[in-house]
């Protein structure tokens, strides 16, 4: 997976920035990316395409990147600005604010699957985190990171289960919505809830009271 970067780095690449999103598709919660500039040489254990890895392995894999990457950076942006700009800029945006955040300037950027015109040269890569272990490190590291807000989601929102579907829209997830309502992390710009909330068949989700006095 580091034949791409190699071949780079005889080119004269010496800082390529492996870009990659989190959570593009969900009915609820930010989406996150991540740029990571790796050393030329690394020794990884766990680091894979993050979609074959489990969790545990792809926290082991995210303390890898933590304790061998030259920098990461890591940026987020809000359900309510995915609903006003869409989706597809809003990862754009996303992208473009994680290499910003990065503390050194890479002079190469491999992005997955994204086209993007930067003022630092770029490679598009479909399918880039099977490809690119610069891409999969940035993978695993938005990845994991938004797993970690939808978990904290979950402690806000116990009836949608996310903890366990991250705002994908199972079925679990969708009757929830129905029964539940919509909550202000959901993506309002997006069907089901869209048709939803236009036909009024969902209200707006109000928390219930809880007991906080022992």
């Amino acid at each position: 997976m580091f034949e791409i970067e190699k071949g780079l780095h005889k080119k004269g690449a010496k800082l390529i920035a492996g870009i990659d999103e989190a959570g593009r598709g969900p009915l609820a919660g930010p989406v996150f990316a991540a740029a990571v500039i790796l050393p030329e040489k690394v020794d990884f254990k766990y680091v894979n395409d993050s979609k074959k890895l489990t969790e545990k392995q792809r926290n082991l894999a995210l303390q890898e990147i933590k304790e061998q990457a030259i920098s990461i950076g890591i940026a987020m942006t809000s359900v309510n600005e995915i609903d006003q700009i869409n989706i597809y800029r809003a990862t754009r945006e996303t992208m473009l604010a994680a290499i910003r955040q990065l503390k050194i300037k890479p002079d190469f950027l491999l992005i997955d699957a994204m086209p993007m015109e930067t003022e630092i040269p770029a490679q598009s890569v479909i399918k880039g985190d099977e490809k690119s272990l610069s891409i999969a490190a940035a993978s695993i590291v938005a990845k994991t990171t938004r797993d970690k807000y939808m978990l904290e989601m979950d402690a806000i929102f116990p009836e949608y289960g996310f903890k366990s579907n991250k705002g994908y829209g199972t079925k679990e997830h969708l009757d929830a919505i129905e029964k539940h309502g919509v909550t202000p992390i959901h993506r309002r710009s997006f069907d089901p809830i869209k048709s939803m909330i236009k036909e009024k068949r969902v209200h707006y989700y109000i928390p219930k009271a809880r007991n906080v006095i022992k």
